[in-house]
């Protein structure tokens, strides 16, 4: 069985390990990651009893209490928040790169290692934390708990998981929604390859669904700065035997402009939908750049 320290180092445990993560938004109306609501509900743990008034509620009368006063009076709970949050992997082909500037790494690998920070950071602080992983489709949920022991189950899967296969992330998030019962974060480790509108049009639909949304764009340094030269072949990582002998002298123009649109394409639409975009390079500290991103996020809170 995996430990979480197969995957962190002490000195990204010690980095991260003051940060909270909590969500910024109002989610089922209260502060999501406080673990106690300023709200009164009607779940969890009695409050307190409040005198009944015209529209509250028929069933949430105490009988009991009319019974011994000949009064109405409503039971108060007080509604618990620990965050809920649900860690979406990207399992494509596209993930399964190494450029030379990573000393072999992935951009799975680096992807496993943010999750399994952030995995131990909601654990941590008790807060609940779910696994999704998927290519074509969904291949693995692990819905959200805060025990210990459910770290460790996160932590194999992510350990046993292999990038491989096409995605169209638009379709299979549109798959993903109604497993996510409750309203939570989603936190989407993916390099976010396809179609741009398909992929907004998905970020719309867990929106709605009053999820909060922060997405960790995946990048190798490669992909950013095509500094490939002399004639290369291309392999297509998604689709086997799919291969391509190509001068990049020739493409790297045309290869930067397209780059830039799908990136400025990405940031507006994440910025429309009120959705935190983090782009992170494998050739950085998983760590540092998480730590970073944290502070920030607790700045702007």
């Amino acid at each position: 069985m995996a430990h979480v320290s197969d995957f962190l180092e002490p000195s990204d445990l010690q980095r991260i390990s003051s940060l909270q993560v909590f969500a910024r938004q109002i989610v089922e109306g209260f502060t999501t990651g406080l673990h106690r609501s300023p709200h009164k509900g009607y779940s969890v743990e009695f409050k307190q009893h409040r005198q009944y008034v015209p529209g509250d509620e028929i069933r949430h009368i105490d009988w009991r209490v009319f019974a011994r006063s000949d009064r109405y009076y409503i039971r108060e709970y007080e509604e618990e928040t620990n965050l809920r949050s649900t860690i979406v992997l990207d399992r494509s082909g596209s993930m399964n790169y190494a450029g030379s500037k990573t000393g072999g790494v992935t951009k799975y690998e680096y992807a496993t290692r943010l999750a399994a920070c952030l995995s131990y950071l909601m654990v941590h602080q008790a807060d609940g934390v779910g696994l999704a992983t998927f290519d074509t489709d969904i291949r693995r949920y692990i819905p959200p708990r805060s025990k210990v022991s459910h770290l460790r189950l996160i932590i194999d899967e992510l350990e046993k998981g292999k990038p491989g296969g096409e995605t169209e992330m638009g379709e299979v998030f549109h798959n993903l929604v109604p497993k996510l019962h409750r309203r939570g974060l989603l936190i989407i480790i993916s390099d976010c390859f396809g179609e741009v509108a398909k992929f907004l049009k998905a970020m719309a639909h867990f929106r709605h669904a009053k999820h909060e949304i922060i997405v960790f764009q995946i990048w190798d340094r490669d992909e950013l700065e095509f500094p490939f030269k002399g004639w290369t072949q291309f392999d297509c990582l998604e689709q086997a035997g799919v291969k391509h002998l190509l001068d990049p002298v020739m493409l790297r123009q045309a290869y930067m402009e397209n780059l830039g649109v799908f990136r400025d394409e990405l940031v507006k639409g994440c910025r429309r939908h009120h959705i935190d975009l983090v782009p992170m390079c494998t050739d950085e500290s998983y760590s540092k750049a998480l730590a970073a991103y944290m502070t920030r996020r607790l700045g702007k809170a």
